[in-house]
């Protein structure tokens, strides 16, 4: 099956159809503007026939009710589902006419019935009208009547599907049907015929791929906090369910079922994903044996299995295909077997009507596959929606029906006008019944939602009738189809993984364990790549109960991942016999805190559990703390005036900030200050703000990034630090502070933090639940001495880098007189930090596992990757040693002492004697050596005073060599700052730069650097009169001598002239427009408060900086 030429084809169908449905209404004086006279008889001139203005008016009608975009969605819709119906049935040769109605017998778009018209026997077909448009030459006419005429005739065979004509949708139907790019065209020509031929799962792929843009906008909304109201919940929470899935859930339970009564080896060789039984001990035999002899189930007859949320029927129609091969397995034909399937065997609901006639139909189609006449006996499959009763539409099958009212009846005696509420009654009845009555077997693929997206009306339903299952509602579906069975009855689903181990899930965990048996599972986690079997970015889990508790019941667990699938997320292998496969009793889930089903925890796990302590007994992780503004309180250590910092926070203007961060381990990710000012009154003004006591300022704690890709990072926290809700601590004493530091970054305490954690997001309450182990004090010393060195050389390389507030001097300055020998020596350095580092996680690893008897499921060894130290980069280091010596031509950074020389506060010239910094905080980059402080030209000078000058040329050259890039080493520098030295500073400093490039635009005319934290109300006008003004005039020379050399020039000379004249006519453009913005500006004389961070202070000057 070709699915990106059906995802492809369905958005844009459903585009294109909106758009052609609301031309027809248009035509029809509707559109979201209004619709005018509701009674109108004349639209543009064109007089609306008796039953037009019937149409009409019921059109208008739906617009009042749902909204002219809804009205029109469902219309665009509803001929979607018509144009795949006919397609389907013409392709498998299912219609009563067999003739095809949208291709020919070759499979293009050249309708067969416009062929055969006058020798089509057709019910309703008044071949009168055919004549008349047949010789009136309007083709076009005349297959929109043949069109609507087919459809009707299918509404006796399929009424949900094919509505009887005179309803608004014929007077919608798209004009321009028989174009070739049109909807009926595309559909023909784009998807392959031969993925309609049997394969009625091909109705649910076009379900959801038309959905895609809908789905889309109301994640888009949630982001927003847009709740999730009932008419958008079925586009959100609709997902096909893969074929390969749908079989294991319908073989595992309707499969189980029948065979544990009726064993049959030829049965049970069909069913690809059937699993057997594991091997259970006596006493578990003995209890299947007696609930197997209690089977109501004598005959296939006997069989009730529902899919309480069927959408397009995908687990339905494989159930027909079971429930059929079990029928024949005892001796019943296909045709007789069709009927009970369909009368006595299959359920089902949906709350949306539009999946509903999709489940509908894909039952009938599979009905007419085994049995010709089935669409000519009035049988109709029992499945419903709820429409037109206000707690099913609102609700869907979550209702409960405790007692089923009595059936209607038609008063009368026979349907009339005044009984016209009957079929309406009717349906909302079975609806009930089927919420009603009890199941042998419940199988679905229920919608996934958190209880943060729900509208206020789901939300308080949900609490009230489910209230320890909230939090998702699978997991609400989850017990509410447990109540659908019968006892012994069997229920699979495929759900979110996170049931499994999340706290909110443990209730339902315990119901679970303590209520029904676990047959089998199959986990399909998300490894942040590849996807899954079903296409999402997150995890999910297949599995199948029994409900009825069987103690010391043996489970079989399967564990897929992406690379364990082919390109279609079909597994390579069933069952997957991976390092996770196992087979595993519940009752030792309940051994570990939250009883996850952690179905792949080996014995010296349960053992350590059994035996020890979990870390909140001895370092009780926290919840960090929430601004409710970081825009307001949080500024990036740099981005403040230092003097009132100075790498402390006990003079509580400023607080050291723990807010995550990357990937590393031991030391590191101190970026972030809280803008306290000295009291937590200033922060609690802001609505939901909380704040720590001030006692956290003398605490000991080891940090970890609450969301992150790779394996969980514990670092050591600085004691005088607040933290943030994503940058987690737990808080030890000062005596196990080191020793837990490094138990946390062992591959022990990820082997059981995985047990509690199956997303990107590491809690505060999964690592809590972590065992610890009794270790001797010797032991806790030895480890601690270890940690304590691995957070000496993580600081080592987190102060190597200027992004560390305790940043000395750049790697590079070594006291040697090439820049290469400089990187040698910190090549040498970077790797020995990098290697020792490597070597001591190794030690402390084998240290834990030794500990806990761990040799046969882990091994010491750490990859290069997991190693949170930096090696040396060339390309990183040259870059950031221009940045330094950007520093230094500012004064931020003096050769004369390490540190920061100045970022705020006094400016102190006598810092400064090596090398002088700017002296008007303005370094222009130009395309040549326009100014005496032209920042290219000042990096020359400062290589030349800290390498000398007898080997300038030589570190030029190589540091143009590690830039890359084309021209003398000169050039290539030049180049680097004008094009690419702004974009790394913005990187480095995360999109808050220091220094600040003023940009006239994309053709160079002016660009200038100047230092945030020597910025003063006067330096725009320093920066126009100085700067701008006198570029502008050398422009105006340059462009005069061109002119004067061209009278004479001619060939190359001439045209390369030409070529200057072009570019510095632009710059000159260019610069002229700028020079406005700036006087502009300048005439303000605008202030500004390092308080307040880059982004508000930059956003003073957006017009005239560059874009970050």
């Amino acid at each position: 099956m070709n699915k990106n030429a059906i995802q492809k084809y369905a958005i844009w169908a459903r585009n294109d159809l909106i758009e052609q449905v609301k031309r027809r209404a248009f035509q029809y004086g509707i559109s979201e503007k209004g619709y005018g006279d509701e009674s109108a008889t004349v639209i543009a001139e064109h007089v609306l026939s008796t039953e037009e203005k019937a149409q009409r008016c019921e059109f208008i009608s739906k617009v009042k009710e749902q909204g002219y975009q809804q009205a029109v969605e469902e219309v665009a819709y509803t001929w979607f589902n018509r144009f795949v119906a006919l397609r389907f049935m013409e392709v498998n040769d299912y219609l009563p006419t067999h003739v095809r109605v949208l291709s020919d017998a070759n499979g293009g778009f050249n309708p067969e019935i416009l062929k055969d018209v006058l020798h089509l026997e057709l019910e309703g077909l008044d071949r009168a009208r055919v004549s008349e448009l047949l010789n009136a030459n309007k083709t076009e006419e005349l297959y929109r009547y043949l069109l609507l005429t087919q459809c009707n005739a299918l509404n006796a065979a399929l009424p949900e599907m094919f509505e009887k004509l005179g309803s608004y949708t014929e007077m919608l139907l798209p004009n321009n049907i028989l174009k070739q790019d049109g909807v009926l065209g595309r559909l023909v020509s784009d998807i392959p015929e031969e993925d309609f031929r049997d394969a009625v799962q091909i109705i649910g792929w076009m379900y959801q791929y038309y959905n895609t843009e809908p789905k889309q906008a109301v994640f888009d909304g949630l982001k927003k906090n847009i709740k999730i109201t009932k008419e958008k919940i079925p586009a959100v929470t609709q997902l096909f369910t893969p074929d390969w899935i749908v079989r294991y859930m319908v073989e595992n339970s309707l499969g189980r079922l029948w065979l544990e009564a009726h064993p049959n080896a030829a049965l049970k060789a069909n069913w690809k994903y059937y699993l057997d039984e594991s091997e259970q001990t006596p006493e578990v035999m003995e209890r299947l044996r007696i609930l197997r002899s209690q089977s109501p189930v004598r005959s296939p007859e006997d069989i009730r299995l529902i899919d309480p949320c069927m959408g397009s029927g995908h687990i339905l129609v494989y159930a027909f295909d079971v429930l059929m091969q079990i029928y024949e397995s005892v001796g019943v034909s296909s045709r007789d077997a069709t009927k009970l399937i369909l009368e006595k065997n299959i359920y089902g609901l949906d709350i949306d009507r539009r999946a509903y006639q999709l489940a509908y139909f894909s039952l009938m189609m599979k009905a007419r596959q085994y049995n010709r006449r089935i669409l000519t006996e009035g049988i109709k499959p029992q499945v419903y929606h709820p429409m037109g009763w206000s707690d099913g539409e609102e609700y869907g099958s979550l209702v409960k029906v405790e007692v089923l009212p009595p059936k209607p009846e038609i008063k009368s005696g026979q349907l009339s006008l005044e009984d016209t509420s009957y079929e309406l009654q009717l349906r909302i009845w079975n609806f009930k019944r089927l919420l009603a009555q009890k199941y042998d077997v419940v199988v679905t693929n229920p919608p996934y939602m958190s209880s943060s997206g729900m509208g206020t009306k789901l939300s308080e339903f949900v609490k009230n009738y489910y209230p320890d299952n909230k939090s998702d509602l699978f997991a609400v579906f989850i017990e509410m189809c447990g109540e659908l069975l019968r006892s012994n009855g069997f229920q699979s689903m495929i759900t979110m993984e996170s049931w499994m181990f999340l706290p909110s899930f443990e209730k339902l965990r315990i119901r679970i364990f303590s209520t029904k048996t676990i047959v089998n599972l199959v986990h399909m986690p998300y490894l942040g790549k590849g996807g899954t079997s079903l296409g999402i970015n997150f995890g999910t889990s297949a599995f199948t109960f029994r409900r009825a508790f069987i103690k010391g019941f043996t489970a079989q667990y399967d564990y897929i991942r992406y690379f364990e699938t082919n390109d279609k997320g079909v597994p390579l292998e069933f069952p997957m016999k991976n390092e996770r496969y196992r087979m595993a009793i519940v009752e030792d889930f309940t051994k570990i805190p939250g009883s996850p089903v952690a179905y792949w925890v080996s014995k010296a796990i349960y053992k350590m559990y059994s035996t020890g302590y979990t870390l909140d007994k001895v370092a009780k992780p926290k919840v960090g703390m929430q601004t409710s503004n970081n825009d307001k309180y949080l500024r990036m250590w740099f981005e403040i005036d230092y003097s009132e910092f100075k790498g402390t926070s006990h003079g509580k203007k400023w607080i050291k900030y723990l807010k995550g961060g990357a990937f590393r381990k031991w030391y590191g990710n101190l970026e972030y200050l809280l803008f306290y000012n000295n009291t937590p009154a200033f922060i609690k003004q802001q609505p939901n703000a909380s704040v720590l006591d001030e006692a956290f300022l003398t605490t000991p704690k080891c940090t970890w990034t609450d969301l992150t890709s790779k394996s969980n990072s514990f670092r050591y926290a600085p004691d005088d630090t607040f933290y943030d809700i994503s940058g987690h601590c737990f808080l030890p004493n000062r005596e196990n502070q080191f020793w837990l530091l490094g138990y946390a970054n062992s591959k022990v305490f990820t082997k059981l933090l995985e047990i509690f954690n199956s997303t990107f997001h590491c809690q505060v309450g999964d690592v809590a639940r972590v065992a610890v182990p009794q270790l001797s004090q010797q032991h806790k010393e030895l480890i601690s001495e270890l940690v304590k060195n691995n957070i000496t050389i993580s600081q080592k390389d987190w102060d190597s880098f200027e992004t560390s507030w305790d940043f000395k001097l750049h790697s590079l300055i070594k006291g040697e007189l090439t820049v290469s020998a400089a990187f040698d020596k910190w090549e040498r350095e970077a790797a020995e930090r990098f290697n020792t580092l490597k070597a001591k996680e190794e030690e402390l690893n084998r240290i834990f596992i030794d500990t806990y008897g761990l040799q046969e499921e882990l091994t010491p060894e750490v990859e290069d990757k997991d190693v949170t130290v930096r090696r040396a980069d060339l390309g990183r280091e040259i870059r950031s040693f221009i940045s330094y010596a950007v520093g230094c031509m500012f004064g931020r950074y003096s050769l004369d002492s390490e540190g920061l020389a100045y970022a705020g506060g006094e400016w102190e010239a006598g810092k400064y004697s090596k090398f002088i910094p700017d002296r008007d905080n303005i370094l222009p980059i130009c395309d040549d050596e326009y100014f005496d402080d032209d920042i290219t030209g000042r990096f020359f000078e400062f290589v030349k005073a800290v390498y000398g000058a007898e080997t300038l040329a030589e570190n030029l050259r190589y540091i143009a060599d590690a830039l890359g890039g084309k021209g003398t080493p000169r050039e290539v520098i030049r180049s680097y700052f004008l094009n690419d030295f702004y974009a790394d500073h913005c990187k480095i400093y995360q999109k808050r730069p220091i220094y600040w490039l003023f940009d006239s635009g994309k053709k160079n005319g002016f660009k200038a650097l100047i230092y945030m934290h020597r910025y003063s109300r006067d330096l725009l006008a320093k920066l126009r009169t100085d700067y701008v003004h006198e570029q502008q005039e050398r422009y105006r020379t340059q462009l005069s001598h061109i002119t004067s050399a061209l009278n004479a020039a001619t060939g190359a000379e001439r045209a390369k002239l030409l070529k200057q004249q072009d570019k510095l006519s632009e710059q000159h453009k260019e610069i002229t427009a700028y020079e406005e913005q700036i006087h502009h500006l300048a005439d303000q004389n605008i202030e500004i408060d390092l308080d307040d961070g880059v982004k508000k202070n930059y956003e003073l000057f957006a017009n005239v900086l560059a874009k970050i």
